[in-house]
């Protein structure tokens, strides 16, 4: 699936996954291939992802996440490697 992580400032992240883990405010959660569409809040922490080059984590202040047909786009209020 296709994941970008946006900051008001810059493009984070862009690229394919397997998988994405995410802090919701109501408790992390996991999106795979072909998940459900699904827009959750997003609260500080990290957002782990996979893929075939391995795993990356990176850290987000927050924000919301929205899945629609294998394309996942994470807006957050700010983000670092």
């Amino acid at each position: 699936m296709h994941l970008e992580i946006i900051t008001p400032d810059r493009k984070v992240f862009e690229g394919e996954v397997t998988s994405a883990n995410f802090p919701g405010a109501d408790g992390s959660f996991e999106v795979l291939n072909n998940h459900a569409p699904l827009i959750a809040a997003l609260k500080a922490g990290n957002v782990m992802l996979t893929s075939a080059a391995g795993r990356d984590t990176f850290r987000i202040e927050g924000g919301v996440v929205e899945v629609l047909r294998n394309n996942v786009i994470v807006l957050a209020e700010g983000a670092s490697a």
